[in-house]
């Protein structure tokens, strides 16, 4: 569900529009860390940790809990990241473009603002594949609370969920959406409920809210207390949600979904499942069920809607943030299709679904339960948290117009956590932390691939391209020219494109109007209308043509070029022949970029989608013109 951000009147309406994108921020935003009471508590005090259910733990666990949702969520996220907006857009490629924007003249600093960028958007699909598989299986597994009877089904009924989930994205969210936000509602309320239940028993669990008692924990523990670390981090893990989810509902709703509904609800039941561990220790085993144990099977039910919803929406989200990097050039092109004709977020990517469904299906098979996921789940999140601090308080500066003190000592105080987070999830790695590690490794030699070839070829075409100037000043008489328009991709600069050449050689003839196009991804999220498309008129017939796009949209060449009609340069689309190189990628005696990487990029070429596909061009319109380039 995806509900735009606008301005509203004031009054009734203005508070109507708000309640209606609070119950959406509800339902889109907070799914996943509104999951984590099934499974963060139950692992912190699992036998791995070493972690007893004692009094004194329990307090130091809860205290931990609470003011890491307290520092890393709300002041983090809700108070600060949600200020960081590129032109209203969030998340770590908003957040990229904008701190690379923020230093244009700085290159060695866009350098490594594009290396982080790239680093936590690979990190972001490794949660995208665990936080399905985690979620779905902790929910299904309370059916064995009571009873090893279903412990032979729990698999099969997870797999199954996960099935119809991944099946039912080619549809969009936009159906199923609207009942998104009030399930989640009713979940909170049920969170919240059943804290308070377990609080009333033992209203000194409410004594944990005193820092004192995590700091007393922390120094009991030693060097030992990053092992816990990595269980309680689990209870923030869907946090980045908060700040990629920007765009869609305005931090406005964003904070006050958090702060009425959300924050209560997980403090609450965080602090009613310890007030049960100190009942019964024994309950540390599975505290979120046990919580209310003659309410298990409509808990489990409800829970299962919720990690679906929970999952649906890290799916959404990785749609948008790799269509963001098709845009951006970090990515090959693939099939993307729009699911809904309002909201230009809505998105589906066939390829990019498949290999999630593989990849959650795998770490289900592999791992075999929750609590042997959760060894291998929050090292991407605390990876990427990471990253958001650093490129945050790189554009601090220009954002706010912090001084650079006042950036130091906030940011410096959030980085230190987040890295202290990142070090006790890395001690996950030989229990499974790996498995998010080698993804997010493989997405950024993907990336950083694709981008170092794409670099090296549009290097070696210009080097072997003609002076733009030169060639048109060379067009004589003694060249035909026939009637209608082509049109040529160009980059930016003074050559000429390859399939102006390679045309001219073959066919020894030229339109009557040439346009050369150039397609510019901008560092912001939507470029309006009326910036779309310039025209400048060159001699001899030729047009430099200049389209503009942000990085959550698509281009569309044709209505791009409709929009010069008022400008007098009117298009026939029927009329003009779309010429397109079609480059044959050969290994040169003396290459561009190194050996392995050019086999790696000459693989992601070969299957990226069809330039026509990209630009929504009307295939009877295309004339692809091969062209063979050793690199």
């Amino acid at each position: 569900m995806s509900v735009t951000n606008g301005a509203t009147p004031h009054g009734a309406p203005a508070k109507q529009h708000l309640a209606a994108l609070t119950l959406g921020a509800l339902g889109v935003v907070y799914g996943d860390i509104g999951t984590s009471p099934l499974y963060a508590l139950r692992v912190s005090f699992a036998p791995e940790t070493g972690v007893a259910p004692t009094p004194d733990n329990v307090l130091g666990i809860l205290s931990l809990v609470f003011w890491t949702v307290t520092l890393l969520v709300t002041l983090k996220y809700v108070i600060l990241m949600l200020r960081a907006d590129n032109r209203g857009e969030g998340g770590a490629i908003a957040l990229m473009a904008l701190t690379r924007a923020a230093h244009a003249t700085r290159p060695r600093v866009r350098a490594f603002v594009l290396s982080a960028g790239l680093i936590g958007t690979a990190l972001f699909f490794g949660d995208a594949i665990l936080t399905p598989a985690i979620s779905v299986l902790s929910a299904v597994e309370g059916l064995q609370v009571t009873t090893d009877a279903f412990h032979p089904y729990i698999m099969p009924m997870a797999i199954t969920v996960i099935v119809g989930l991944f099946l039912t994205q080619r549809w969009g969210t936009a159906g199923v959406g609207r009942v998104f936000g009030p399930v989640m509602f009713v979940w909170f309320i049920v969170l919240g409920l059943l804290g308070m239940w377990g609080i009333a028993k033992h209203p000194e669990v409410l004594l944990a809210i005193n820092p004192a008692y995590a700091a007393a924990f922390v120094a009991h523990e030693g060097l030992h207390i990053f092992i816990p670390l990595g269980a309680v981090f689990l209870a923030i893990t869907g946090a980045e949600g908060l700040y990629a989810d920007l765009g869609h509902f305005g931090a406005k709703p964003l904070r006050f979904a958090w702060f009425s509904v959300v924050m209560p609800g997980l403090v609450l039941n965080y602090f009613g499942q310890g007030a049960t561990i100190l009942e019964t220790p024994d309950a540390a085993r599975n505290p979120f069920y046990l919580l209310a144990p003659d309410l298990l099977y409509p808990m489990v039910a409800l829970a299962t809607v919720a990690t679906v919803i929970a999952s649906q929406a890290v799916i959404s989200g990785a749609f948008s943030l790799f269509n963001q990097a098709i845009q951006l050039g970090l990515a090959p092109r693939t099939e993307v299709q729009h699911t809904s004709p309002q909201e230009i977020r809505q998105v589906y990517l066939p390829q990019v679904n498949f290999a999630l469904f593989i990849g959650v299906v795998a770490m289900m098979g592999w791992f075999g339960s929750s609590s042997a996921l959760a060894g291998a789940y929050g090292v991407a999140v605390s990876g990427t948290m990471v990253v958001t601090s650093a490129l945050a308080a790189l554009a601090a500066g220009q954002l706010w117009h912090w001084p650079r003190p006042l950036i130091v000592g906030v940011f410096g105080a959030l980085l230190a956590i987040d890295l202290m987070f990142l070090g006790a999830n890395l001690l996950k790695v030989f229990d499974g932390g790996w498995v998010p590690i080698v993804i997010a490794a493989a997405i950024y030699i993907g990336s950083s691939t694709w981008i170092q070839g794409r670099q090296a070829l549009y290097t070696k075409l210009a080097a072997e391209g003609a002076q733009l100037d030169d060639f048109i000043h060379s067009v004589g008489p003694s060249l035909p020219r026939v009637r209608g328009t082509a049109s040529y991709m160009a980059r930016i600069g003074e050559t000429v494109p390859h399939a102006l050449l390679h045309n001219i050689k073959h066919n020894k003839v030229l339109h009557e109007r040439i346009l050369l196009m150039t397609v510019i991804t901008e560092d912001v999220p939507v470029v309006p209308r009326e910036n779309r498309v310039e025209a400048q008129a060159l001699d001899k017939g030729f047009w430099r043509i200049t389209v503009r796009y942000g990085f959550l949209q698509s281009p569309n060449l044709p209505r791009a070029l409709a929009q010069l009609a008022p400008t007098g340069l009117e298009i026939n689309i029927h009329d003009t022949s779309f010429f397109l190189g079609r480059v044959t990628l050969v290994p040169a005696l003396k290459p561009l970029i190194p050996p392995w990487r050019r086999r790696l990029y000459f693989a992601l070429a070969r299957n990226a989608a069809s330039a026509p596909d990209f630009f929504r061009i009307p295939t009877d319109r295309v004339v692809e013109v091969g062209a063979q380039i050793a690199l």
